[in-house]
């Protein structure tokens, strides 16, 4: 890593968590309103192994991105210049899509493995497509973007939907338990 990769770690990190967080959160909001999650993980096939959408840890999943965005972020790191090289976002869209949801280490809906693997309806593997493209897409995107035309207003803009989305989570959680009403 030179210099100037180790003086942008920490920018890295912030920026890769933020978007990260922000783009799981719409790719998960579309597949809740457009792609009926609700009703297919209620179905018999992914009831077995999916959690309700009203379930109160599935309301605080988008909130614990922040985590994996920094665990994303620090696997990435040593790859900063994927970013900023000439489409980037697009060497970096196919790494991400490749890597976390086509040919994933094990068996999950829509890869590789899980085609051959699971005993999953192929409908719910060719369901997540609309949701992963749309994760790539922002997260991909809007990372470049940010590196190209870097500015104090997206940090602020991030750092409130971020602290918006950490919030939403937990008082779902919380109303999930019934400690809180609705």
């Amino acid at each position: 890593m030179n210099q100037i990769q180790k003086n942008e770690s920490g920018t890295f990190i912030w920026r890769v968590a933020a978007i990260h967080t922000i783009s799981y959160f719409i790719a998960g909001i579309f597949a809740l309103l457009f792609m009926n999650y609700k009703a297919h993980f209620a179905s018999e096939s992914m009831s077995v192994i999916m959690r309700p959408v009203d379930d109160p840890v599935v309301a605080l999943g988008p909130g614990m991105q922040i985590i994996r965005g920094i665990i994303i972020a620090l696997v990435l790191l040593p790859f900063i210049d994927v970013f900023t090289s000439k489409n980037g976002w697009l060497k970096f869209a196919g790494l991400v899509l490749g890597l976390s949801y086509v040919s994933t280490v094990g068996p999950t809906f829509g890869s590789f493995e899980g085609y051959i693997y699971t005993k999953i309806p192929l409908q719910y593997h060719i369901l997540g497509i609309p949701e992963a493209l749309l994760y790539t897409s922002l997260f991909s995107g809007l990372l470049f973007f940010w590196y190209k035309k870097p500015g104090r207003a997206w940090n602020i803009i991030t750092a409130v939907m971020v602290v918006l989305i950490v919030m939403m989570s937990i008082l779902g959680y919380l109303s999930g338990l019934g400690l809180i009403e609705q």
